[in-house]
């Protein structure tokens, strides 16, 4: 197992509550998101690592901290995480985690290491790993579609029990949909108030199209006074949300055109 090189994490990483720095009410939410696919996985080999996309329709909905957060609250449950930093674009993990992420997934894809050197343990929890993006490529998606990172995503499900992708968004480029072929399910982060619906369910269509598996939404930014929000979306099963610290409840996309949870 890994775990000699550790990051340095802020309080308050971006303005955002991480790990054991989360309100009761964000944890528990978080709690029951980890609760429910760990349920709806259950289908899969029992001891097999599982490998879960995060991802969301535009970018500044909140995918990369859902995905820390998650991973933490999984390692709390006693299991062995890996956070893959696949948004190769626009990276910022390491940085909120304060780690060196000047080599990290790219570099491993090309050959240029070996997990071992990049592979660090956070201080968020003692079973959280994290493989940072690694310097900026330019080509991403053929990177991510490679033999290359089936062969990396197999090997290291040796050693963790989940394997979380931090993933771009599915409207900007096509990395994530290259990437959703080695998932076992996909979770779609939509922030309230924030994008279209249009733009939601082009995320949908497209995550459909290349026949990925959508284990729910998580709903950021939320508030929890706000009238009239539903319990789920339906068509999927799952809702989930919490507001960086706010209370925390279950809700479903407005329905007003061009409003988002």
């Amino acid at each position: 197992m890994f775990g000699k090189k550790k990051g340095n994490v802020s309080d308050s990483a971006y303005g955002v509550m991480l790990g054991d720095k989360l309100s009761f009410a964000a944890s528990e939410a978080y709690k029951l998101l980890r609760t429910n696919l760990m349920y709806a996985l259950t289908g899969e080999e029992k001891d097999e690592c599982k490998v879960i996309g995060v991802t969301s329709s535009v970018r500044g909905e909140g995918k990369s901290t859902t995905t820390l957060n998650l991973a933490y609250s999984l390692a709390e449950a006693g299991q062995y995480v890996l956070v893959l930093e696949c948004d190769m674009r626009l990276p910022t993990l390491a940085k909120r985690l304060g780690m060196d992420g000047q080599k990290g997934v790219s570099n491993l894809l090309a050959g240029l290491c070996n997990g071992s050197e990049v592979i660090r343990r956070t201080e968020l929890h003692q079973n959280l790993y994290v493989l940072p993006a690694g310097e900026i490529p330019p080509n991403p998606s053929e990177l991510l579609g490679s033999e290359r990172m089936k062969v990396v995503i197999d090997t290291l499900k040796k050693d963790f029990d989940y394997i979380l992708l931090d993933l771009p968004p599915v409207n900007a480029v096509s990395d994530p949909l290259v990437a959703s072929k080695l998932t076992d399910g996909i979770v779609l982060v939509v922030r309230q108030n924030y994008s279209s619906k249009r733009a939601i369910a082009e995320a949908v269509r497209q995550l459909n199209f290349v026949d990925a598996k959508i284990l729910g939404f998580v709903m950021t930014d939320s508030n929890a006074a706000a009238p009239g929000r539903k319990k789920y979306y339906k068509k999927y099963g799952y809702g989930y949300s919490y507001g960086y610290g706010e209370k925390v409840q279950s809700g479903e996309a407005q329905k007003e055109e061009g409003q988002a949870p």
